[in-house]
């Protein structure tokens, strides 16, 4: 940890219906770090991150962000969140600048926009090189645009926290690039990121932490595990979900 505690959960388990999905999660992300949750579909990855934006409640546990309980937490604004495989407008027309700008409200009063809201939102498309189709419907752009403008809206409200689901998920290689470069820019700025990866791709430079999760249970936090032995050779460096209990999980290319 790189600094003073941004997120922090202690003990935290939850259930989705009547199965328990996270069983004692401990994590805690300081200021200025890059974290990224990896581990098998069902692990509870994207539970986890839902636990701590409020989308999930806990059944047991404390979340802190920024050193305040969860429930008391008000100043969201602090926080930025892309989910999970969504598209940007959820099917409402709507072009791009009016989807970034939604982003945008919890730093204006009573909703109204002045120049540096603008210049906020024009800032937030240069980022993820959509400034060009700023006034186009996002009905009309492809998955990997659709991911650019949801981070956009993540970013322009110019948080000190950004949690991503799956960024990468279903975007192309283009796309991911652009994806790499902008979070390269906002962790420079000294933005705390958590994220939830399949692949760490393009952006295994930025990584800080691995949490590894694995049935709803932290089975590894620290520098990302490396693959050995033959789980090292191109191809084959990913998590096995059916690998015994006790075995490690290995590192990057594609964690499924």
């Amino acid at each position: 940890m790189t600094g003073e505690p941004v997120i922090s959960l202690r003990g935290v388990t939850a259930e989705l219906g009547a199965r328990p999905v996270l069983r004692g999660i401990d994590l805690t992300v300081g200021r200025g770090e890059v974290v990224a949750l990896l581990g098998a579909n069902g692990s509870g990855k994207s539970t986890a991150i839902r636990t701590i934006i409020g989308q999930v409640p806990v059944s047991g546990g404390a979340i802190e962000l920024f050193g305040t309980p969860r429930r008391a937490f008000r100043d969201w604004a602090r926080v930025g969140y892309v989910p999970q495989r969504t598209t940007a407008a959820g099917g409402v027309p709507a072009t791009v600048t009016e989807i970034v700008s939604s982003g945008r409200l919890s730093r204006t009063r009573f909703g109204v926009f002045r120049k540096a809201d603008r210049q906020a939102v024009h800032r937030a498309l240069e980022l993820v090189g959509m400034a060009d189709r700023a006034r186009d419907s996002v009905s009309a752009l492809s998955g990997g645009q659709h991911q650019r403008v949801l981070i956009a809206r993540a970013l322009v409200a110019e948080p000190e926290l950004l949690i991503m689901d799956e960024p990468m998920a279903g975007v192309d290689l283009a796309s991911q690039e652009v994806l790499a470069r902008t979070l390269e820019q906002q962790v420079g700025s000294g933005t705390t990121v958590l994220l939830v990866l399949h692949e760490l791709g393009p952006l295994e430079p930025l990584i800080d932490r691995a949490v590894v999760l694995r049935d709803g249970c932290v089975l590894h936090d620290g520098p990302p595990p490396q693959a050995v032995g033959q789980h090292a050779l191109p191809g084959h460096d990913h998590v096995h979900p059916h690998a015994p209990a006790g075995a490690e999980p290995l590192r990057t290319g594609l964690l499924s």
